[in-house]
């Protein structure tokens, strides 16, 4: 019986130290995090908001860890491209996204799309937030949010407004433009804000809900005329824009937001060796700055607030889409 007994130890012994050499090398691959250049997956094409905000986010964390943050552009399908690819990178810690409203709460209710957010990813940190301006040419004949619904009722389905694809921001606030007034307007899907935004500035499209970023600019040089924002109430950034409620449309309220990922079976010491670089960054006065410019707040979460923020998200739009009957494009 001792024999047995003494024999069960050395098994149990031995288990330990091979659980204790395999978890080693995660332990000392965490506390050197990170030994070489880390790949930050930009899921929109370059020059819009996810773009910049990656750049310069990019460049602080490159500070901090002392090692190259290299951009890597994967446009396409309203982010949906560089969510499955960076849900396909090793779980190392050495390939992160920044996903957004699109791709992450709205694209997989509305579209069939080849990731599961709660599956394939492992949220770090909300790190941004921002309004959506309902702008028109400034050689529009509309002036009001009011005008442009009324002539919407006159001339069905002759008013058109630019999308940057199925599940973004656009796209959402033009569907809920046509549902919550009643209006017939056609939706022109784009790959990109910026694209979009180009065509409106020509005088192809009669309006467009667009990120602040790509619009801002051209609101101050009266290029644009901007109509109404989607924040629940007045932005600090933008105070002189009405709400949607305040131009006359109740039930229009949706904020963009934008957080950082990591691809799931990342070990627990990495991702929390990301979220103690996110904090630190961006606090950075001269990062918050860069962020305003581009028509967004800095933010820098917990992951049990970003968890709870996501759940609530998810569970806002899924009501919304049904309820609407929006469908992707």
């Amino acid at each position: 019986m001792t024999a047995v007994l003494s024999s069960r130890r050395r098994f149990q012994h031995l288990l330990l130290a091979v659980a204790a050499s395999c978890a080693f090398p995660l332990a000392a691959h965490a506390q050197g995090f990170p030994s070489k250049p880390v790949r930050l997956v930009v899921t929109y094409p370059a020059g819009g908001s996810s773009d910049l905000m990656a750049r310069i986010m990019g460049q602080k964390l490159s500070e901090f860890w002392g090692q190259p943050v290299i951009i890597e552009s994967k446009p396409g399908a309203a982010g949906s491209i560089g969510m499955e690819y960076t849900a396909r990178q090793p779980a190392d810690g050495y390939t992160f996204v920044v996903g957004n409203l699109g791709p992450v709460a709205v694209n997989p209710l509305i579209n069939k799309v080849p990731y599961n957010m709660e599956r394939d990813f492992v949220p770090v940190a909300l790190t941004a937030t921002g309004p959506n301006i309902l702008v028109v040419p400034v050689a529009s004949p509309y002036k009001t949010l009011g005008e442009v619904l009324a002539a919407a009722r006159a001339q069905p389905g002759t008013l058109n407004f630019g999308t940057s694809g199925p599940g973004s921001m656009a796209h959402l606030g033009g569907e809920l433009i046509i549902r919550q007034a009643n209006v017939k307007l056609i939706g022109v899907p784009y790959k990109g804000g910026g694209q979009a935004v180009n065509d409106l500035l020509a005088g192809h499209l009669n309006m467009m809900v667009a990120d602040a970023l790509p619009v801002s600019q051209f609101i101050k040089t009266n290029r644009l005329r901007a109509l109404a924002i989607t924040s629940g109430k007045r932005s600090r950034l933008f105070p002189d824009i009405p709400t949607f409620a305040e131009a006359g449309l109740n039930g229009l309220v949706a904020e963009n937001w934008w957080g950082a990922f990591l691809p799931a079976g990342t070990p627990k010491a990495i991702v929390d060796n990301y979220h103690a670089a996110l904090v630190k960054v961006m606090a950075d006065p001269d990062l918050k700055e860069k962020f305003a410019g581009l028509g967004v707040e800095a933010q820098a979460s917990t992951q049990d607030e970003f968890w709870a923020f996501l759940k609530d998200e998810i569970s806002k739009y899924t009501k919304l889409v049904a309820e609407n009957g929006i469908k992707g494009e």
